[in-house]
């Protein structure tokens, strides 16, 4: 007998590979001659990192980036050396769970370390990126992120504005001709399903300030120095527009469908993060293929299959 199982993560608790090589443990007590293949699965969330790059046949690479509170830490991310591709969750380097509950406040928590991975990933040759971003604790519009690939966002006296949202207040000008030349060729798409604005009723602060630390008088000054900031980003980017569905998410990318600037000041790309896996397992990063060849790559393209055990967030179908 022949067995498949593709398990999703459980939050907190177990990675999807881990989940999946637990039930692998269960099936061989019952069948114990049977041939059992676990496929890490994901959808752009927890584990996608992992579960693409090891069913890619990738690395993950470990590197020392500065963390939300300013420390540094390890973080790490995957790297699929066959399409120069890295798949990075923002998370790894500027999450909510490195931060103690005491200690969250998104006036200094910052994404500079996601730019840090970023940056040792072109570094390694990667042009193509998948970015997670769900389950930050920061609320800075990725500026921390942007000047560790180097942009300058400076105050009034041209110096470089502190980490997280207290900088954002004090953004005078925007610069980018110290921005790593490599990368103009890199495609940037951005797994999320949140469609938030950036700033508003709706928007990053109001919406998600709280989960990440902020009290009731800091969410109307985050949203008021977001505005500040997307007005400046406007001015030198044409292209940035605060309104769009997703500028919200992760208070870090802009949305798109490909935009100008939207807040990373590059072009990017926001999807669907189940639709980013699909597209990219099935060996297209930009048209959108049948989910059952997504599942025939993960699962190693196995032509035998006389049992095929999917279990998501513990029902089995």
């Amino acid at each position: 007998m022949k067995v498949v199982v593709a398990m999703d993560s459980m939050k907190g608790s177990l990675s999807s590979l881990e989940a999946g090589n637990a039930v692998s443990e269960g099936i061989h007590r019952v069948f114990r001659d049977a041939e059992v293949t676990v496929c890490p699965l994901a959808d752009g969330g927890e584990g996608t990192v992992e579960a693409l790059t090891l069913g890619m046949n990738g690395t993950i690479e470990k590197v020392n980036v500065t963390g939300p509170l300013g420390s540094m830490i390890e973080a790490s991310y995957g790297r699929i050396a066959e399409s120069n591709t890295a798949i990075i969750e923002m998370s790894a380097a500027a999450g909510i769970t490195l931060v103690n509950e005491s200690d969250r406040n998104p006036l200094h928590t910052t994404t500079y370390g996601v730019g840090e991975l970023i940056r040792d990933a072109i570094k390694k040759g990667c042009r193509k990126f998948i970015v997670g971003i769900g389950g930050s604790a920061t609320n800075d519009g990725g500026i921390g992120m942007l000047e560790a690939l180097g942009y300058g966002f400076l105050d009034a006296d041209g110096k470089q504005v502190p980490y997280g949202a207290n900088g954002l207040a004090l953004i005078e000008t925007i610069t980018d001709e110290h921005v790593m030349p490599e990368l103009k060729e890199c495609k940037f798409r951005i797994a999320c399903d949140v469609t938030n604005p950036l700033c508003g009723a709706n928007g990053c602060s109001a919406v998600f300030g709280s989960q990440k630390g902020a009290t009731q008088t800091m969410i109307p000054k985050m949203d008021t120095w977001l505005m500040n900031y997307a007005k400046k980003t406007k001015e030198k980017y044409s292209g940035a527009n605060p309104n769009q569905a997703g500028t919200g998410a992760g208070c870090l990318s802009a949305p798109g469908r490909t935009v100008d600037c939207g807040f990373t000041c590059f072009p990017v790309e926001m999807h669907d993060g189940i639709i980013i896996v699909q597209q990219f397992t099935a060996g297209d990063m930009l048209q959108p293929q049948p989910a059952v060849r997504t599942f025939s790559r993960s699962a190693f393209a196995l032509e035998e299959i006389s049992l095929s055990i999917f279990l998501y967030d513990g029902s089995v179908h």
